[in-house]
């Protein structure tokens, strides 16, 4: 799993048929300390996320293991929304 920020969508009208109704969204990997780090991946949101968001992403095989994607060609998922988050007793982020 990996942090992520929702940085924008994809539309895509022409595409695989077993992703149709799959929301598509742009995220970008957070390092520790929130800042945005790495390129930018698609992800199929499986929670219903927003721009702006911190969500959590599944990647590769795992990516498949929900609801929303089984048996779906897809290498990323959003599979959670954060409300916070903390390292040690620092709050990191909060909602």
């Amino acid at each position: 799993m990996q942090l992520a920020r929702v940085v924008g969508s994809v539309v895509a009208t022409r595409k695989e048929e077993s992703i149709t109704g799959l929301k598509l969204l742009l995220v970008r990997p957070l390092d520790d300390e929130g800042r945005e780090s790495g390129n930018a991946i698609v992800s199929a949101d499986a929670v219903g996320a927003g721009p702006d968001e911190i969500v959590l992403i599944a990647a590769g095989s795992s990516a498949r293991q929900t609801a929303a994607t089984d048996k779906r060609p897809v290498d990323s998922v959003i599979m959670a929304i954060v409300d916070s988050w903390n390292v040690g007793d620092k709050v990191k982020y909060k909602k």
